[in-house]
């Protein structure tokens, strides 16, 4: 019987991409610096997902703003359109290997991070 468990990972866009990523959804509202999209091989580009920008920068990827950070995001995420693409992610984990990319230097503390534990039930392979 084949596991309807949502398969989701994480990964910087600047990394090479893997065999094993499945579906490819860089989840930034900006485009990352200096990479070409032939590079990126993307399969889609969720930028209307992203946190806002005023939450951004408020968050800044300070390690000790990320709960409070992760809190407001989800907040965000109850807005409809953003709603709208978290069930689309969750549709696509569904499916086979969802990788969620962004170019935060740090992927453990980004909104990546949250959106795979929201779309994996809390559960991130």
């Amino acid at each position: 019987m084949p596991s309807t468990q949502p398969h989701v990972q994480i990964r910087r866009i600047y990394e090479d991409p893997a065999p094993d990523d499945g579906t490819r959804v860089l989840v930034d509202r900006l485009w990352p610096r200096g990479m070409s999209k032939e590079r990126a091989r993307l399969d889609e580009w969720c930028k209307q997902i992203a946190p806002s920008t005023e939450l951004r920068k408020w968050y800044d990827h300070d390690p000790a703003r990320f709960e409070e950070f992760s809190r407001r995001y989800r907040a965000e995420l109850a807005d409809s359109e953003r709603a709208a693409e978290l069930d689309h992610l969750r549709d696509l984990a569904g499916h086979q290997m969802l990788t969620l990319l962004t170019a935060t230097k740090d992927v453990e503390i980004s909104e990546a991070a949250v959106l795979a534990d929201l779309v994996g039930d809390g559960k991130r392979t």
